[in-house]
């Protein structure tokens, strides 16, 4: 083996290739997502697990008064343990728990009426913005760099 084909290989090139299905959009009350991982590679490789996770990055304030904090809402890890052939296709199936933070503003919207107009007019004057990521991650024994998948998640009341 030369040695581009180990740097390659070290670098995940042409090994695993991960896939992410999830759905558009999860429940806040249910406090869970399913989904699926699929794996593809193009050359016999060994994988250790899967690591799932649900990530929130809460912006608020404009300018230099700008604050972003990133929290991890729900984490689930997926023993494999198993080669993954060329032309194989492996499917995981995965169900990520998680635990939404609600804010004040969040309470007040779901009161609906009068203080769920209130709510909403507070999370706009306070410039705040929730953004839900899953971001999928798949150890291979062989790669330095290991293949991972990031997606957007609607999360609703």
């Amino acid at each position: 083996m030369g040695f581009f084909q180990k740097v390659k290989e070290k670098l995940g090139i042409g090994g695993v290739k991960l896939e992410l299905e999830i759905p558009g959009q999860a429940s806040k009350s249910e406090g869970e997502i399913k989904g699926k991982v699929i794996l593809t590679t193009k050359r016999e490789e060994e994988v250790i697990h899967l690591e799932v996770e649900l990530r929130e990055t809460h912006t608020k304030g404009k300018g230099e008064h700008k604050r972003i904090k990133n929290y991890t809402l729900g984490k689930v890890k997926v023993d494999a343990g198993f080669t993954i052939k060329p032309g194989e296709s492996k499917e995981i199936e995965f169900n990520l728990p998680f635990k939404a933070a609600i804010d004040n503003n969040d309470a007040l919207q779901k009161m609906g009426g009068a203080l769920g107009m209130l709510g909403k007019a507070g999370s706009m004057l306070s410039d705040e913005s929730f953004d839900y990521r899953v971001h999928a991650m798949v150890d291979v024994k062989s790669a330095a760099l290991d293949p991972n998948r990031i997606q957007e998640i609607r999360l609703v009341a």
